[in-house]
C-alpha cells in the first residue's frame, strides 16, 4: 500500500515533465499510420492545387522565390499586375461540396490536435475515409478540419 502511495506521489510530481516511448504500441501505430495518411492527403491537395493553376502564373514553392518571380514579372511585364493572383488561388480551391458530405449524430469534443470536434446537426464537408473508424474532414459551421470519428456522423 505504501508503495502505491509513493508511486502517486512520484507520478504527480513527475507528471507532465515529459515522458520516452518504450513499445511501439497498436495506439502509436494508428496514431503514426493517421499522420502519414492525412499528410499524404494534404500533398496531393496541394499537387491538385498547382495541376488546376496551371493557367495561372508560376505558383511560388518558397517565399525567396514568390518575391524573385514577382520582381522580375513587374520588371520585365509591365501590364502584369500581381493583385489579381490571391483572387485566382482561391478560386482554384475546391468547392465545399468537393468532397462527400455528413451530419453529425452525436457531438463530439476533440481528444487529440489533429482532431475536430462538432456538435449534432452539423454538416461536415470534403469528407475523406481515412480507415474504418476515422475519416477527415472540415465541419461547416467553425471551419476547422481535422479528423473525426466515423461512428459519429451519417453520410447527406
Amino acid at each position: 500500500m505504501q508503495s502505491q502511495v509513493h508511486y502517486k506521489e512520484d507520478f504527480e510530481k513527475n507528471k507532465g515533465k515529459g515522458f520516452s516511448v518504450v513499445a511501439d504500441t497498436p495506439e502509436l501505430q494508428r496514431i503514426k499510420k493517421t499522420q502519414d495518411q492525412i499528410s499524404n492527403i494534404k500533398y496531393h491537395e496541394d499537387f491538385e492545387k498547382m495541376k488546376t493553376g496551371a493557367d495561372a502564373p508560376h505558383q511560388p514553392s518558397s517565399p525567396n522565390q514568390g518575391s524573385y518571380q514577382q520582381s522580375a514579372a513587374s520588371q520585365n511585364y509591365h501590364h502584369y499586375e500581381p493583385t489579381p493572383e490571391p483572387v485566382r488561388q482561391a478560386a482554384a480551391a475546391p468547392p465545399p461540396s468537393a468532397g462527400k458530405r455528413y451530419r453529425a449524430v452525436y457531438d463530439y469534443a476533440a481528444a487529440d490536435d489533429d482532431e475536430v470536434s462538432f456538435m449534432d446537426g452539423d454538416v461536415i464537408v470534403d469528407v475523406q475515409q481515412i480507415d474504418e473508424g476515422w475519416m477527415y474532414g472540415r465541419v461547416e459551421r467553425t471551419g476547422q478540419q481535422g479528423m473525426l470519428p466515423a461512428n459519429y456522423v451519417e453520410a447527406i
